[in-house]
């Protein structure tokens, strides 16, 4: 573990961290004290040890069914998508808003020599879970803002964001940082929430502006992907859920 931090702490860009390196709680800390305050009814959840402790085995299960509503298969395309995401060989993978670990140990099981998986959160709630039940060798944790990614261009092979993407406040943003750090030839995968005329019947706006929970167009993640320049760009819908994969041009 400590031999992947430290290359994990090479590879962050100075002129975008929030503060220097601290290693105190097992993870790297780099996010300005500013940004850790939480917007929005569902990103201060997101804060609370209490829900970090059940959010693995039970919540974010439960939001991925809920968006297989109307539609089938979201789980088992998850995890389809995960083993066609696995790294191998000294690949850097990116896991941003990576909660308790969910999915960023099962990325590094492949990996060998240098590779990593780095998992990027805001919350030290959800940071603190995931050193405690989701470490591994090739596996590092760092406190960050998914807005103010705290990496050079093109530093990954791959990133991916998933079941996350419509709690982050300002995702444009977010999509634009995930796809400066991908590198020539990376992929992007992403997973998040699609409007539909479900969502329109449940007050998908009422309860975006309260919880500040985010329902996606149909072609508004697909068109800022290639907005930043990717190519490659592929969509498959289940429900109120999308997958969507690209790659970064050569």
């Amino acid at each position: 573990m400590t031999g992947a931090i430290d290359r994990v702490e090479a590879m962050l860009d100075p002129t975008r961290l929030g503060r220097e390196p601290d290693r105190t709680h097992g993870y790297l800390d780099v996010l300005k004290p500013e940004s850790a305050k939480p917007t929005g009814l569902s990103n201060a959840l997101m804060h609370n040890p209490a829900l970090a402790a059940v959010y693995e085995k039970a919540w974010r299960p439960a939001f991925t069914r809920l968006f297989s509503l109307g539609g089938s298969g979201t789980l088992s395309r998850q995890d389809v998508l995960l083993d066609e995401l696995t790294g191998r060989g000294d690949q850097k993978i990116l896991d941003v808003a990576c909660g308790p670990g969910l999915y960023t140990k099962p990325l590094a099981r492949k990996l060998s020599g240098d590779g990593a998986v780095v998992g990027l959160d805001v919350s030290d709630a959800m940071l603190q879970r995931a050193v405690r039940d989701n470490a591994g060798d090739r596996v590092v944790y760092v406190r960050g803002s998914a807005l103010e990614l705290p990496f050079p261009d093109g530093a990954f092979d791959t990133v991916v964001c998933l079941a996350a993407l419509y709690l982050i406040p300002a995702p444009r943003l977010a999509v634009r940082e995930i796809c400066r750090v991908v590198k020539p030839g990376g992929r992007v995968a992403l997973f998040t929430s699609l409007q539909t005329p479900l969502t329109s019947v449940l007050g998908s706006s009422t309860a975006e502006r309260v919880s500040g929970f985010r329902w996606f167009g149909k072609d508004e993640i697909t068109g800022w992907l290639r907005d930043n320049g990717l190519v490659d760009v592929k969509q498959t819908v289940s429900g109120q859920g999308q997958f969507v994969t690209a790659r970064r041009a050569d």
